[in-house]
């Protein structure tokens, strides 16, 4: 049986590589006091393009490596991996907060004025049946336009963010959305943000571009704090591993995230 949850124990977070910066900032602004252990999938990455089946065999390695370092709770920011395992990973280690994330489909219908709402995400989440549940009890009666950009992730993978290329792919994935009416824009993948610029740019400052990173980690704190296991006192630290090369890793945490953080190699067995 495992033993009780500590206050001073981490928290596990993952994604396919950085897309999980965007929401590892919030978490870290709401959670300044807690250890963060946080790993890129990066010898699996990109997941929108793989099988669930892989996605959740993944999963099920990294939350066991999670658990192996006394994880108090396991942090998934990343949409395609929440659809494929979330409810496997919460029935494969009960008791254990497990914190998946959504599309903010439900804020994105109550929104909409034209009826008709873009979804922006990879194939494998557009895919689920964990996605197909949610627009059927968020979005009724809202015209979800489903647009993936599986190529998006690499972009922001290999550190382009704002480049011609980078403004061409969005533009080609927008026009069909605000063409058919789209006044409301959601971001279905956490690599999406770190692309505002050129989604700005293309479609002007006042139509809403939706993400749930703050939303998400407002409930890793609502669940550490019903376990009673918030760090109550100390300074918080945040510690990078990838599965594969951990140096573009350093790069890219400066880049995004103009911090410095520790980084080494997720151990072998978990790769």
């Amino acid at each position: 049986m495992r033993p009780p949850f500590l206050p001073h124990a981490p928290i596990g977070i993952y994604d396919s590589g950085v897309g999980g910066f965007s929401v590892l900032a919030d978490i870290q602004r709401l959670l300044p006091r807690e250890r963060l252990l946080y790993v890129a999938d990066t010898a699996h990455v990109p997941y929108g393009e793989k099988t669930a089946e892989y996605v959740l065999a993944r999963a099920c390695r990294l939350a066991d490596f999670f658990v192996s370092r006394g994880a108090k709770a396991i942090a998934i920011p990343c949409n395609t991996a929440t659809a494929a395992a979330v409810a496997q990973l919460r029935a494969r280690h009960p008791g254990l907060p497990i914190i998946g994330i959504e599309p903010a489909v439900k804020p994105a219908a109550s929104l909409t004025r034209s009826g008709v709402v873009g979804v922006l995400a990879t194939s494998g989440t557009l895919a689920s049946a964990r996605f197909a549940a949610l627009m059927a009890r968020e979005a009724p009666n809202a015209r979800v336009l489903m647009q993936p950009c599986p190529e998006w992730v690499t972009l922001v993978e290999r550190g382009e963010l704002d480049t011609p290329a980078v403004q061409a792919s969005v533009d080609r994935a927008l026009t069909p959305l605000l063409a058919q009416g789209a006044d409301v824009l959601v971001l279905g993948c956490t690599h999406f943000p770190f692309l505002q610029a050129a989604l700005r740019r293309r479609v002007g400052p006042d139509l809403p571009i939706l993400e749930t990173g703050a939303a998400f980690a407002r409930q890793l704190q609502r669940r550490l704090a019903e376990q009673g296991t918030l760090r109550p006192s100390g300074i918080g630290r945040c510690v990078l591993l990838a599965s594969g090369d951990p140096a573009p890793l350093r790069a890219h945490a400066r880049a995004l995230l103009g911090q410095a953080f520790p980084v080494g190699a997720l151990p072998a067995d978990y790769c």
